[in-house]
Order: C-alpha cells, then structure tokens, then sequence
C-alpha cells in the first residue's frame, strides 16, 4: 500500500500527534494508512514482528491462549498507542497474539523504519517509553484484577477501558467474545452483563452494549479501573 503525505495535526493516534513536524516528517512516508477489521491480526505468537501500528480507530486487544484453547485478554491498545513495540526494545517476537478486537483504522510502519527513528533522540522516543511504562501498568493491573475480583466488576472495568478509547456510547461485542477476553464462561459474562443492565448502567442488545451510565459503571468497577486511569494520567496518556 502507498504511503500517503499527512500532516501531523491530521494524526487521531495520539504518539503521531504529538510529534513535532521534523520527526514526523520523517515518518509519513513511511506510514501507510489501512483499514483494520474486526478480528484482523495484528502480531502473531511467535512470529517475527514485521511491522507495528498506530491505531486512529478501534480496539486491539493481547491475549494469552493456553493449551487447552483457553485464552484471557491481558492488555487492549487504542489511538493512545502503539502495537508492536517490543521490536524496540531488541527482541523480534512476542508469545501473545494481538488482534483488532473492534474495528477500526491506523498506520502500518515497517519494524526496521520505526526502530530507526526511535534510535534518534527526540520525542517519538520518549512518548513511546511513556506509552511501554503505561502499557505494563495496565497489564499487571489486569492480572491482578483476573485473579481477584467478581465477574461484574471485571465487566464493568473493561467496558470502561473500551469506553475511554471510543468515540461513541455504544459499540459492538458478543457474549462469546466477551468471555474469551475475560477468561471466563460465556454463561458468566450473560450473568454479569445482566447485573449492570438491570441497574441501569448498560444496554446490551444482539451484539451491541449502549453505556448509559458511566458515573454508575466507575462505581460499580473495581479498584483496577481506577488504579490504570490514575497512572494512564500521571503519565499525560
């Protein structure tokens, strides 16, 4: 796909946003924007990184598949960062997979070009780290939360998280879908999701949830949410 001339006011990923015009003078004709399904690939288990990406739109989620065929989501990336960056830190694969959990858009950069760039001082590196540094938080937060709290407050947790990152009150997900990234039975998921309709804080209708009360959803998540948004802040994410 050929890379198109952008100007970096136009960028919705918030790492290309912020760079100043040298640094992504540089980049842009290296970008190549495409459109990410639902369900498109992103980084596969074991496989050498080729390319990374910076989400304008929708959701990718990392998830940990066991042998049983089991697999639990540990981290979703949206327009705030970047899929792809252990290539930066000298490593060329990950055991996790990484997919478009809702579609959307971004840029597709070659492993080799970014990490050129990111070798230069200047910005790109440092909202990068500060992306990474962000990015772990969320994950150990996450494993302590699976491990921890009741299937409700879980629920409630990723909503929010899916919700910071989306442009709109209501977006599409399956019960089945939904148990896959919450490590839990699909039946689980209808209970919980049941719980949070019932009080009002959610509409979930063939596929689609409609947030309608996101005050009432903070509370009625557990510490986690708060915990990654807090750091997510400190951070200027």
């Amino acid at each position: 796909m050929a890379a198109t001339d952008h100007s970096n006011n136009s960028y919705k990923n918030r790492i290309l946003a912020s760079l100043p015009k040298a640094e992504i003078a540089r980049l842009a004709p290296h970008l190549s924007k495409l459109p990410l399904p639902s369900g498109t690939t992103l980084l596969n288990p074991g496989e050498e990184i080729v390319y990374a990406y910076f989400l304008e739109s929708g959701l990718a989620s990392v998830v940990v598949a066991m042998e049983n065929g089991n697999t639990v989501e540990t981290g979703i990336t949206g327009n705030e960062g970047i899929v792809g960056f252990p290539v930066l830190l000298g490593t060329k694969s990950m055991p996790t997979r990484t997919f478009m959990q809702i579609p959307g858009d971004g840029y597709r950069i070659k492993a080799q070009h970014l990490s050129d760039e990111f070798e230069r001082p200047g910005k790109l590196r440092k909202q990068i780290n500060t992306y990474f540094q962000a990015h772990l938080v969320q994950t150990a937060q996450t494993a302590a939360c699976n491990r921890l709290h009741d299937i409700a407050e879980r629920l409630a947790r990723w909503l929010l998280i899916c919700h910071d990152r989306m442009e709109s009150d209501e977006f599409t997900i399956t019960h089945e879908f939904l148990g896959h990234m919450l490590g839990t039975p699909r039946s689980t998921v209808t209970l919980a999701a049941g719980i949070l309709q019932k009080a009002d804080l959610v509409h979930y209708s063939r596929g689609r949830i409609h947030i309608l009360n996101r005050k009432g959803l903070e509370k009625a998540a557990c510490e986690c949410y708060q915990t990654t948004r807090n750091e997510f802040d400190r951070l200027g994410i």
